[in-house]
């Protein structure tokens, strides 16, 4: 009996030394790229082209990033660190909240309500989902440009309260770990649909807010296609973070390699910094997810 109870002992060890070593690979494979990205902000323009790859940092990033903020100053590229920021929160943070409100309000509706058009309603959002922002992208332009709202950040943000990814998700999430009989117990106490939503549903919805949060904005705050677009004008003022990067990218006249790759590095930092904030939900929803009742 102890020999099988060894033997099984040592299969489980196995296996889990087995799933050890493939995530610390994987874990690996996703953090290289952005590891070589600082490490290259790091260094001069020289090092870079003549010395190639390296893993370890140097002490030339603060001077990147002076050079990367004069830019603008000298004349030479239209890039402004700090206008890119301005103009990317203020977008991703706006599309952020909408989006995850809204999906989380239509996932409850779809849960929560029994009605015949439950089922017609969200297989209708499974194709909307299915469909590619490029296809509707030329469409989208011209309504805008119908409403007049071209050159302004509204066809940015107030879109993204239709989120079918989002809502796919959320509604999976209550299917599996959102109790309705709280909310008959809400109903019986009088409190209000509504109401019930916001007390009740958001909170007990937590995690998986969190999770969506940082996808949301990790999806607006990259998005380069849509703002360039609808901000026809190219005015300095209005770009975007993105907008800011893809103009030094493509300025073929700038040979300085550790001021593209500082640029860079300057985009993703909100993007780590919200990460870092809100991961612990991704771990919380993980776990609450793999619970049963």
């Amino acid at each position: 009996m102890n020999t099988n109870k060894d033997s099984y002992a040592a299969k489980v060890r196995m296996k889990s030394i087995g799933v050890m070593v493939v995530l610390i690979i994987l874990t690996i494979i996703c953090l290289l790229p952005i590891w070589i990205l600082f490490v290259n902000a790091t260094r001069t323009s020289l090092v870079i082209t003549t010395e190639g790859l390296t893993f370890i940092p140097s002490n030339y990033f603060i001077e990147n990033i002076k050079e990367t903020v004069r830019l603008n100053e000298v004349g030479k590229i239209s890039y402004s660190a700090w206008i890119g920021y301005r103009n990317s929160f203020i977008i991703t943070a706006c599309a952020t909240v909408l989006t995850v409100f809204f999906a989380s309000l239509t996932a409850y509706g779809l849960v929560v309500y029994d009605f015949k058009m439950a089922t017609p309603a969200y297989t209708f959002i499974l194709a909307v989902m299915m469909v590619p922002v490029q296809v509707t992208s030329v469409g989208f332009v011209r309504f805008m440009g119908t409403l007049h709202l071209t050159d302004t950040y509204w066809p940015l943000i107030l879109p993204a309260m239709a989120a079918p990814a989002v809502v796919f998700y959320m509604r999976q999430y209550m299917k599996s770990s959102f109790p309705l009989d709280i909310v008959e117990a809400a109903r019986i106490d009088g409190t209000g649909e509504f109401r019930t939503f916001l007390t009740i549903g958001l909170p007990m919805m937590k995690p998986a807010l969190g999770v969506q949060a940082i996808f949301a904005f990790i999806a607006n705050w990259n998005n380069f296609y849509t703002p360039s677009m609808i901000l026809i004008s190219r005015e300095f003022k209005q770009y975007t973070m993105p907008m800011m990067v893809q103009s030094i990218l493509s300025n073929d006249k700038l040979s300085d390699q550790g001021v593209r790759y500082t640029a860079i590095v300057l985009s993703i930092i909100p993007i780590i910094v919200i990460y870092c904030l809100l991961s612990k939900t991704i771990v919380d929803g993980v776990a609450e997810g793999g619970v049963k009742e």
